[in-house]
């Protein structure tokens, strides 16, 4: 009877149920238990991500990214394998980066020579190179780690002051300014670079001043801005030959667009030193290099700088070839020939690499001095 009568129940409930469920709306949707899903689709960026410009700051799961990165570097050729960053002063760079709230391009790129350039002992011939207007970029290279959006926090008005004064603490003898692109302002950010410039000429005289800028959206009169500025070296880098350029970088740089800059700087003030660096390892042949050497001197462009391509995370694009040093060391050989100042060429060089020690520095001492 017991048994007969928790049946009915069981039924009775059933029955219930059903009938709510016929006499439900159609238009109700369907109450569901919320489940508990993670995989690696799940964490990477939707597609609210890529219309909004923030996909490359989706982080990948942290454990993930170590084992990609062991197994990057196993397959990396020695010539690229680098020491652990050290030395008190690299620490003391780093906290003072920290204290004053600016950004380094050696940190948000993820340059192998941090350790060297941030950790000598004599902090004079130390190079680090400063990010200004922010660490997020208006634009998306893919070969570029550092991160992007379309609407960037507004610059910060001290920072000019506090890069003016942490150069003078640090008592460089070369400091190398750049900035991510920001096309959301007017100007490119150009007057903001400039005062920096300004600011550093004041409090810190005897201190070369090296800027590695954009391309303003082909602003000429921008680029006039920052050649007037009182910096010592005018720096904007092509980054790849004119047929991968539309590959490589963002569609806004366009090979002819930097040119025109760098032409235009040194039409402004002809005694301004200008400087390009270009990656190779990213599908180039040595006719296109070639051409693009040519290039630069038909513009008077005085410092040229190669490196490797290097993959920052699996998101960017591949490297399709590791150069062999010996590559290198031919192209600057032929850049010496075709009349260039100086050319710092090697795998792990980048644009602004110990800039504080090569012989561009000798070159604006000796004008200086005459």
């Amino acid at each position: 009877m017991l048994s007969q009568k928790r049946c009915w129940i069981h039924l009775s409930r059933r029955a219930i149920s059903n009938t709510k469920a016929a006499t439900a709306s159609p238009s109700q949707p369907k109450r569901r238990r919320s489940t508990t899903f993670s995989d690696t689709l799940n964490k990477g960026p939707s597609f609210e991500d890529f219309v909004n410009g923030k996909a490359a700051q989706t982080v990948l799961d942290p454990l993930q990214q170590a084992r990609d990165n062991v197994e990057e570097a196993k397959r990396l050729p020695k010539w690229l394998k680098v020491p652990i960053p050290k030395g008190s002063n690299f620490h003391k760079l780093k906290k003072d980066v920290r204290e004053l709230k600016l950004s380094t391009v050696c940190e948000e790129a993820k340059c192998p020579n941090i350790g060297e350039c941030w950790g000598g002992a004599d902090k004079s011939k130390a190079t680090a190179t400063i990010m200004l207007l922010g660490d997020t970029c208006t634009r998306g290279c893919r070969f570029c780690s550092v991160k992007t959006n379309r609407t960037p926090t507004k610059p910060d008005p001290m920072e000019p002051e506090n890069t003016a004064e942490a150069v003078s603490r640090w008592g460089l003898g070369y400091v190398v300014l750049t900035t991510v692109d920001r096309d959301d302002l007017s100007d490119g950010g150009s007057h903001h670079l400039a005062e920096t410039v300004r600011k550093i000429k004041q409090k810190a005289p005897n201190t070369l001043v090296e800027t590695l800028s954009g391309d303003f959206r082909g602003d000429l009169n921008m680029v006039e801005v920052m050649a007037q500025s009182g910096l010592d070296v005018y720096a904007h880098n092509m980054e790849t030959v004119q047929e991968l350029t539309p590959h490589v970088r963002d569609r806004r740089a366009t090979y002819a667009q930097s040119l025109s800059v760098l032409n235009h700087a040194k039409k402004t003030v002809p005694t301004l030193i200008t400087k390009t660096s270009l990656m190779l390892g990213l599908g180039e042949t040595d006719d296109q290099v070639l051409q693009t050497l040519k290039d630069l001197r038909a513009i008077g462009c005085d410092i040229v700088t190669f490196g490797q391509y290097m993959r920052p995370t699996k998101r960017h694009m591949k490297v399709v070839e590791y150069v062999n040093p010996e590559k290198f060391e031919y192209w600057k050989n032929k850049a010496l020939e075709l009349g260039f100042l100086y050319c710092a060429s090697g795998p792990l060089v980048r644009s602004s690499y110990k800039a504080g020690e090569a012989f561009l520095e000798n070159i604006l001492r000796k004008r200086l001095t005459n």
